[in-house]
């Protein structure tokens, strides 16, 4: 289960009121840094601006790759552990808008996790140590450690050991 906080709104849907919800210069800077760290070839240096700019944990050794897209309002709220490879093209979402609500959840990843290509994490998900999210997947619910994973929706395809 994805473990989020409800906010309801009153009006017009909760993206029409971004601004509300979250600072325009806040989500200026993070789209920014998130542009620039989406083209950086150079880890090291990608994960520097997660941490120093956007203040998400990003454990050592982890590797973001290319064009991975992080959370532009609610960036803090990801948590990457040690040892991790976010393959190409992954979002990661720490928020949703919703009609009448928008939700914000942690997303935490734990150590020697592999996310293939393309996948989609939502809000308020926790993937266990050493587990892999196969190409592709759409991560709605928590993925325990050392489980293999894949699909949409989201199935465990082999438990761990």
């Amino acid at each position: 289960m994805r473990r989020t906080n409800r906010y309801s709104v009153n009006g017009a849907n909760p993206l029409w009121q971004l601004y509300r919800t979250v600072s325009f210069w806040k989500v200026m800077k993070n789209f920014i840094v998130i542009q620039i760290a989406r083209y950086c070839p150079f880890l090291s240096w990608k994960n520097w601006l997660y941490r120093t700019f956007l203040r998400m944990e990003v454990g050592e050794h982890t590797a973001v790759a290319l064009m991975v897209m992080m959370d532009i309002m609610f960036p803090e709220l990801i948590k990457i552990g040690s040892n991790c490879v976010i393959g190409y093209n992954t979002t990661i979402l720490a928020h949703e808008y919703l009609v009448d609500e928008y939700r914000l959840g942690e997303v935490k990843i734990g150590d020697r996790v592999l996310v293939g290509a393309n996948s989609t994490i939502l809000p308020g998900v926790v993937i266990g140590d050493g587990a892999i999210v196969a190409a592709g997947t759409v991560v709605h619910k928590n993925v325990p450690p050392g489980a293999f994973v894949g699909g949409n929706p989201m199935q465990i395809i082999r438990e761990a050991d």
